[in-house]
């Protein structure tokens, strides 16, 4: 069995130095050390160059080194993408391909001939036509989306590479989200043994599956997982490949109409013709605030795109602020107003922008960030994010459970004590009580896993849950 295993690690234009540092410490540098030591690794990595410059920046250029070296070794593979993580299909042809380039420069700036036009990720994993366009005209050959978005009723064909229709010559290859969602989810409980009787089936097989993920989960949001990745890419019964690898497969070709969808999208968004509800939800009053600051912005740049606003709103499209405004259950304030302000300036600096434009961007920050408070005061964001849990949604839907043998949780659990007694140990008392949390997960799910055992109640049945 062949397995392309996407990568995508980003941090927001406005992140804060301390973050910046912490993730570089607690994931990027575990994550391309180990992928060092695997000489048989292959992944495919989405770096946008708008982290480069804040690794740079932030003392942290060694992780750039290495990922330098993993490239010219041949493990790692880079995708193009958007610099800044736009948006892309909600924006103007002209705004994406901005990104797109922008964010060329970035990567040839750092790692040089080391990194060609080939594959293509578009920022939340957004997908529409128009993105798959524009990408193909820019040279690029393929793309990476969600299975979601395959075509109403079509089941993903393992042996088969995809081109879309009507983008002659351009491919896609869908993440399996079932697979993705059982390495990362901590709710899961993967371990090796656990993920490789979930694939023993496939082993044999002339066939490929692609996982995509953000590469912060290993480590940062999840301590220790980043062994399990690495245990996986070094496992002999899995070949690890990049995803341009499998154009080198003698598989049969097959032409889809992929649907709007992100990696975020959930089947009832598709049903509603709604695949872009977590960064544009007509019933968030936040977001159509957000979007007419957003257009106003991008339709006064566009007069003159010569002028220094047009600099201020590359940055200032990251899709982060319309993420976090969602509520759906993520929510930040401060991401909220930080993106409004930039907009903002963007307006207010412009030379070409009238009194009246510069009035009614002052109009749509205020109402930006006084409906952000009135939500949060009066509990409505808890409101929508105990409906909307994303982990617990998934959790639900999932048709399979993984078991994992009491040996497993203790080994595990076992693992995670001695790297929060480390942590401790060097003072990292964030990162020594993530890992205590995570233990507490652990011993919580064996006992369910105990009872169901007592009760001989087949894991993935409701008391799993």
């Amino acid at each position: 069995m062949k397995w392309a295993n996407f990568l995508h690690i980003y941090q927001p234009p406005t992140q804060k130095p301390v973050w910046v540092r912490r993730v570089a410490d607690e994931s990027y540098r575990k994550l391309f050390a180990g992928l060092k030591n695997i000489p048989k690794a292959r992944i495919t990595l989405n770096i946008n160059s708008v982290l480069c410059e804040l690794l740079e920046q932030n003392g942290a250029s060694d992780v750039l080194d290495d990922i330098r070296l993993l490239v010219d070794k041949g493990n790692i593979e880079l995708t193009g993408s958007a610099k800044y993580h736009a948006f892309l299909p909600l924006l103007p042809e002209s705004e994406i391909e901005r990104q797109i380039k922008l964010n060329e420069e970035g990567l040839t700036k750092y790692f040089g001939a080391s990194w060609k036009r080939g594959g293509f990720f578009s920022p939340e994993m957004a997908y529409s036509k128009k993105v798959a366009e524009v990408a193909k005209r820019l040279g690029y050959k393929y793309i990476v989306i969600d299975e979601l978005a395959l075509p109403e009723g079509k089941v993903l064909d393992r042996d088969k590479i995809y081109e879309i229709e009507g983008v002659e010559d351009f491919y896609v290859f869908f993440r399996e989200r079932n697979f993705s969602f059982k390495i990362l989810s901590a709710s899961q409980l993967s371990t090796l043994p656990s993920i490789l009787r979930f694939l023993e089936p496939r082993f044999g097989k002339e066939e490929y599956t692609v996982t995509g993920m953000d590469g912060e989960t290993f480590g940062h949001h999840r301590p220790g997982l980043e062994k399990l990745l690495f245990d996986l890419l070094a496992n002999e019964k899995i070949e690890a490949i990049s995803l341009s690898d499998v154009f080198g497969t003698k598989l049969d070709q097959e032409i889809v109409a992929p649907q709007s969808s992100t990696w975020a999208s959930m089947p009832k968004d598709l049903e509603a013709k709604e695949p872009f509800l977590r960064w544009n939800n007509p019933e968030n009053e936040i977001q159509q605030y957000q979007w007419k600051l957003t257009n106003l912005a991008i339709e006064v740049v566009h007069r003159d795109p010569s002028q220094p606003s047009r600099v201020i709103l590359d940055g200032a499209l990251h899709s982060d602020q319309y993420w976090w405004s969602s509520a759906r259950p993520w929510w930040s304030l401060e991401m909220i107003e930080r993106g409004a302000f930039d907009l903002k300036k963007v307006i207010d600096s412009s030379s070409v922008s009238s009194d009246e434009e510069r009035k009614k961007a002052e109009e749509l920050y205020k109402l930006i960030l006084f409906k952000g408070f009135e939500w949060q005061r009066t509990g409505y964001v808890d409101e929508i994010s105990r409906t909307e849990n994303e982990e617990i949604r998934e959790r639900l839907e999932e048709k399979e459970k993984l078991f994992v043998t009491k040996e497993e949780f203790e080994e595990m659990i076992k693992t995670l004590r001695e790297q929060m007694k480390s942590a401790a140990d060097t003072q990292e008392y964030h990162r020594a009580s993530m890992i205590k949390d995570r233990i507490r997960e652990l011993e919580e799910e064996m006992e369910k896993n105990q009872l169901a055992d007592i009760l001989k109640v087949k894991p993935g049945s409701d008391l799993m849950f």
